[in-house]
């Protein structure tokens, strides 16, 4: 739409608010609102002014003024608010310079698009997430400086099976063995249809909806894959949409990797492929139906893969989850059909469309902006500089020797080691000036302060059962 239509369509749905959605430079969408009176043509152009001080990992206090520029493209009416209330994702821009601000992810992910036409590789980067999550019924948590401690709650989850419920009808998946039961064992079918519908309202396209392998309420949503920033914006409206939806039936959502000891963790499997004149690039005749350019793009990701995961893997808790030995995709390699291995070649159809990598290690606790971004330019630089990826590993890793498994590298053990890498290996991040040494220097800076010192520093309550006695 054009500013003008944006005004319009407004008037046409009765909008009285207007309310401005941003990224973060973490991964959470911020906001803020004003009367529908208060938008005009113009303010496409001159934006809003806000503190960007307040805002994690931008601004100093002393140079704090920012701005954020309504995309008009993004206009949809929010589906949640009391009050007919018209919403934009938007830029955010320096009021000074006028140019686009370094740490907003959103202005990264488009730079990453521009990168790839400049590149004349392609000129289209066709992402498809699949964003898993917990829908609870209780979550408490806190950690103080003499205590700490989480309690997870669902009336699914296995622990419940001999609870007093008045009565309990039984109906509890059994932990990993919540993938595809039928109602009343899935008992959020209902819900996470909700979320589909409402998700296709407000413009993001769907594919399916279904429980998941652990106990306690774990559900997948599949998107439908879309151009690198686009599926960011629809990343972002995915997470906002699931956890209102939830919050409607009196539930809770998160999208930790992590969150439940003994059962899966929560992955994004990440569907990825180059197109060029409407045309796909990544099939060919070589190992799976891939081309060669997919293979160099695999082989780039998997040669950054140890930096990536600083990025797409970017929390203590993700870590949790990518652990050797289970069934997390924590090996480097590729595979036809392996799901232990890093990026797998989806072979459900023979289609050249439908050839594609899917990197398996990402989980969605990440900037969805900043991490597409960052596959995209690990893949551009092992197409551009031809890297092999080595052989597939076709084999159950699991029957693997100790000796041969030696030879597999896998992801870093911890969010610090992740960060250690990006910090020695970001050279590829900052061609075409996608990301800025800035946006590598803080991103490191802010996760090592703000999340691995303090989770690091704290004493765990297991350790209590450990060793307290020793």
């Amino acid at each position: 739409m054009t500013p003008k239509e944006v005004v319009a369509f407004a008037k046409e749905n009765g909008a009285k608010i207007v309310d401005f959605k941003f990224m973060d430079f973490i991964g959470l969408w911020q906001h803020f609102s004003v009367p529908i009176a208060e938008l005009g043509e113009s303010d496409f152009e001159n934006g809003y002014g806000f503190d960007g001080s307040s805002i994690r990992g931008w601004q100093p206090i002393h140079a704090s003024d920012m701005l954020i520029v309504p995309d008009p493209d993004t206009a949809v009416m929010d589906p949640f608010t009391a009050d007919p209330t018209l919403t934009m994702l938007c830029n955010i821009v320096d009021p000074v310079t006028k140019e686009k601000y370094t740490r907003d992810p959103r202005n990264i992910a488009q730079k990453a698009e521009a990168y790839l036409k400049f590149t004349g590789i392609g000129d289209m980067a066709w992402f498809g997430p699949e964003a898993e999550f917990f829908i609870f019924d209780d979550i408490r948590f806190d950690s103080s400086y003499n205590y700490s401690f989480y309690y997870i709650d669902s009336v699914e989850g296995q622990w419940n099976s001999g609870r007093i419920e008045n009565p309990n009808l039984g109906y509890k998946p059994r932990y990993k063995e919540g993938y595809f039961p039928v109602p009343p064992m899935d008992t959020q079918q209902d819900i996470r249809s909700e979320m589909i519908l409402t998700l296709e309202q407000v413009g993001v396209r769907t594919e399916c909806q279904h429980h998941e392998v652990a106990t306690a309420g774990q559900a997948e949503i599949d998107m439908k894959a879309a151009p690198l920033v686009k599926m960011a914006d629809n990343l972002a409206w995915y997470k906002y949409v699931l956890k209102n939806v939830a919050k409607k039936h009196g539930k809770t959502v998160t999208l930790m990797p992590k969150p439940l000891y003994g059962d899966n963790g929560t992955g994004m499997h990440t569907h990825f492929s180059l197109w060029k004149d409407g045309n796909p690039l990544f099939s060919g005749d070589k190992y799976g139906g891939l081309s060669q350019m997919a293979l160099w793009a695999a082989g780039g990701i998997l040669k950054h893969a140890p930096a990536l995961c600083a990025i797409t893997n970017p929390t203590t808790n993700s870590y949790k989850r990518l652990v050797p030995g289970y069934e997390a995709p924590v090996n480097l390699a590729y595979s036809s059909r392996n799901r232990s291995a890093g990026i797998r070649i989806p072979m459900y159809s023979p289609s050249p469309k439908l050839k594609r990598l899917e990197v398996r290690f990402p989980d969605p606790s990440c900037n969805g902006y900043l991490a597409f971004s960052a596959l995209l330019m690990a893949a551009l630089d092992g197409i551009e500089n031809r890297i092999d990826p080595g052989e597939p590993l076709d084999e159950d890793i699991y029957g693997l020797s100790p000796e041969e498994l030696a030879k597999v590298p896998s992801t870093p053990g911890a969010l610090d080691e992740a960060l250690k890498n990006l910090e020695k290996d970001h050279e590829f991040l900052l061609k075409g000036d996608v990301f800025t040494q800035d946006v590598i220097d803080m991103w490191i800076e802010y996760k090592t302060l703000n999340e691995v010192d303090v989770v690091r520093m704290r004493p765990h309550p297991m350790e209590f059962k450990l060793y307290f006695d020793l």
